[in-house]
């Protein structure tokens, strides 16, 4: 028998195998990877630990321990009739054992230590369903089970793995590879380092990475140039990366996303403090970035301890469709990451999109059929604009007119020299009144400007577009005169000459102006509802006046319209028509006959009708003001001393939030209203009082909040209730900063923890780089640890 060798064994089994085009490879698998956004914070929805990717594992089970037990103390746990009486789950619990979770869906007690380290395995025998709560168990022996559990050989023997797992020192591979304390020492100051560039290029929304990165390139890119020139500024620094281990330089774009991400959880740790256990209300909003990616933005809207009103940015999810179905289970995941539970949830923003607002499919009312109390507004700003564009259409002669407007902007901005030659018009215009006394000078005015597109989906740009081709009127109407006589092509002068003669019209003068008395009003209301502290009762306030101003605008406003018109018109020499005069109806044959005077057209038919457009508009997109909820929480109100005040409402409204207030509660409730509004119209802080939210800062700061708690809390949930979702478009608009077409392939993950720190600057400026850097050796298993003493001091904060 002849020995078979290796080399004849495969040489024989590849000669029998018949050759193909085809390859036979397997297909490479893609990497597994984790985020924080994938952590379950819900015990009884979390998949054990086996079913990650081997390679994945311990780095779940960091985020995890690093996360913490989910403990919802503000939660109203279900009660069971047991052995004769009412028994529950007690969140004093929570205080004894610290490796105690409670999951609401499933109503179960959990291990979190036994889950990290035996519940991948044996689910059912250690901490999976062992506390499980089924209508079963009894409650009242549940302390004496945990009491068991606390000495259990399999729990003390989990839970001293976990320890052992997060100390880093006590590790094998550190046993076998000893690092000098002078090494530690280089190492930390090659992390500080990286660190505080880091920090820079986060707080000015720069990109980090650069084309080519490698020693002989000119532009490593902004980091690693960043840190080039700060060796060649500090000796010391210089010392520790020449030195120092040259696998261990903290240069790596990994080593950049970890400090990303450092920086990011530290934030999102100072923002969970400021709202856990409130109750809150949520701005949701969704926008495609640079890569044609759908990302959804989800801002918290809560009461802090200093009685205002806060919203914080919670973080951007990716989701794959815009159906009402993903968008909702993409904010229950991001809650659930950050152990923020939906029941807590009391007010819900977004715009008018269909899939946000449906009142059957709708993102807002599959949440409120889970919650009934997370109450649905439509965002006010977005409504007023809304209104903007169908004032803009409300008649035809007002149709007519911003249908010229683009026209205007587009053929006096068609081209650089045209622009430059509008400029530099209008600055000899400018010189020419300074020198007449007819504008002041002075810092921040006359500011060279161009002309703006008005856009439906822009707030405030129709206004923003009136409002410069007034100022510049003139320089306007000798840039259209240029464009008909330098142009080669009759074409192009027919359009200019009929620009022309479009804006020396009686008509359009006429309606610019009506236009921008009308859009100045709800402008001046647009930038009031988009204040982040902002609330509900006030808002209604701010329509409901902007609503008699215009009433008393369309009943005393005329002649001062009428008079400035004229005064224009004189001063550019436009011809102004007799009022008295008899006109043929616009947009009727002559032949009809059918005749109106001046007056009665520009005073009727546009006057007229473009102010009760806007307030049937106004009447129709505000309609909820008219709402139980709303109207109850109006008697809120501090102005004229609480006028409004009306303790029947306010006991509806404590009503409608049945979660909140129980029936011991609701019985003390109204005299603690009486009290409270006898006591405030007494205080001095609350004289000249017109905003909610200050009440609530006052309350804080003379403690009446201890002393009316019903009250306080009553007020919170009027405060929380969502009014617009600026502060979204906001954060739409630092991604498009962030996020720009050189760094289209950024991932979801670094992009959401570079939005975080950017958009909460004020929290993040306030971190002290001890705190991240022992956040950054937490999160992964690292080849260097900082030297010893100042991980002690650094715990020790």
């Amino acid at each position: 028998m002849s020995k078979r060798t290796i080399q004849s064994y495969f040489s024989s089994s590849s000669a029998s195998t018949p050759h193909t085009n085809e390859s036979t490879s397997e297909p490479k698998k893609s990497r597994a990877e984790f985020c924080h956004s994938d952590l379950i914070g819900d015990p009884g929805k979390r998949k054990p630990i086996d079913d990650y990717q081997p390679e994945i594992r311990d780095q779940v089970r960091r985020a995890y321990a690093l996360n913490g037990p989910t403990q919802p103390r503000d939660l109203v746990f279900p009660r069971k009739w047991m052995s004769g009486e009412f028994r529950s789950f007690q969140k004093t619990w929570f205080d004894e054992f610290d490796w105690l979770e409670y999951s609401e869906y499933k109503g179960a007690a959990y291990c979190l230590y036994c889950y990290l380290f035996f519940n991948s395995s044996k689910p059912e025998k250690f901490g999976s369903s062992v506390f499980a709560h089924q209508g079963y168990v009894n409650w009242k022996k549940a302390k004496d089970i945990f009491n068991k559990h606390n000495v259990c050989k399999t729990h003390v023997e989990a839970r001293q793995k976990c320890e052992d797992f997060m100390n880093q020192r006590t590790n094998v591979g550190r046993k076998l590879v000893q690092v000098g304390k002078e090494e530690e020492k280089r190492y930390e100051i090659r992390l500080t380092t990286s660190l505080d560039v880091a920090r820079f290029l986060i707080m000015q929304g720069d990109a980090f990475r650069g084309h080519d990165e490698s020693s002989t390139s000119l532009n490593k890119g902004t980091f690693r140039e960043m840190v080039d020139w700060y060796k060649d500024k500090v000796e010391i620094v210089k010392a520790a990366y020449e030195k120092g281990y040259k696998n261990c330089q903290m240069l790596s774009p990994y080593v950049q996303k970890d400090l990303t991400k450092a920086c990011a959880e530290e934030v999102m740790s100072v923002i969970m403090d400021e709202i856990r256990g409130r109750k809150f209300s949520v701005l949701i909003d969704e926008s495609r970035d640079v890569s044609i990616k759908e990302q959804i933005a989800v801002i918290l809207r809560f009461v802090n301890d200093e009685g205002k009103v806060m919203e914080r940015f919670l973080g951007l999810q990716h989701v794959e469709s815009c159906t009402a179905i993903a968008l909702k289970e993409a904010l229950v995941r991001m809650l659930s990451s950050r152990k923020l539970s939906i029941s807590m949830l009391r007010g819900q923003g977004y715009d008018g999109a269909s899939n946000m607002r449906g009142e059957f499919n709708g993102v807002q009312k599959l949440i409120r059929d889970e919650n009934t109390y997370a109450f649905y507004v439509h965002c006010f700003a977005h409504q007023l604009q809304l209104v903007v564009v169908s004032v803009s259409t409300s008649s035809a002669d007002i149709a007519d007119f911003f249908n010229y407007v683009p026209l205007i902007v587009n053929t006096v901005g068609a081209s650089c020299m045209r622009k430059d030659v509008l400029l530099a018009k209008h600055h000899d215009v400018l010189l020419e009144k300074i020198e007449n006394g007819e504008i002041m000078t002075g810092r921040g005015l006359n500011q060279e400007s161009g002309l703006a597109r008005p856009g439906d989906t822009r707030w405030g740009s129709h206004l923003k577009t009136l409002l410069r081709i007034l100022v510049m009127w003139e320089a306007i109407i000798d840039v259209l005169e240029i464009v008909k006589k330098d142009s080669v092509k009759p074409a192009c002068t027919g359009g200019a000459l009929g620009l022309i003669g479009k804006m020396e019209s009686f008509d359009f003068v006429f309606i610019m102006h009506l236009m921008i008395e009308l859009l100045g009003m709800t402008d001046i209301l647009s930038r009031a509802l988009q204040r982040k502290d902002q609330d509900i009762v006030e808002a209604m306030h701010l329509i409901t006046d902007v609503k008699d101003i215009l009433q008393d605008i369309r009943e005393n406003g005329w002649e001062p319209l009428l008079k400035k018109v004229k005064t224009f018109c004189e001063k550019n020499e436009i011809e102004v028509p007799d009022m008295d005069e008899e006109i043929n109806i616009r947009g009727t044959s002559r032949r009809r006959k059918q005749k109106v005077t001046n007056m009665h057209y520009y005073h009727v038919e546009i006057f007229l009708v473009a102010i009760d457009a806007i307030l049937t508009e106004l009447n129709h997109r505000f309609s909820e003001i008219s709402s139980e909820l709303l109207v109850c929480m109006a008697c809120f109100n501090p102005r004229n001393s609480f006028s409004n005040f009306n303790v029947d409402k306010l006991m509806r409204l404590a009503e409608i939030y049945a979660e909140d207030f129980d029936i011991g509660e609701l019985a003390l409730l109204p005299n603690q209203l009486k009290s409270f509004v006898n006591r405030a119209r007494r205080t001095q802080e609350f004289l000249g009082c017109s905003e909610l939210g200050k009440i609530a800062e006052i309350m804080v700061k003379t403690t009446m909040n201890t002393s009316y708690q019903l009250v306080y809390h009553l007020i919170e949930l009027t405060l929380i209730l969502p009014v617009a979702t600026a502060s979204v478009e906001r954060i739409f608009s630092a991604m498009s900063l962030i996020k720009t077409d050189l760094h289209s392939k950024m991932g979801d993950e670094w992009l959401n923890d570079l939005m975080i720190c950017y958009n909460e600057k004020e929290i993040f400026r306030k971190i002290e780089n001890e705190k991240i850097k022992k956040k950054f050796e937490e999160m992964k298993n690292r080849r260097m640890l900082m030297p010893k003493k100042l991980m002690i001091a650094s715990s020790d904060e």
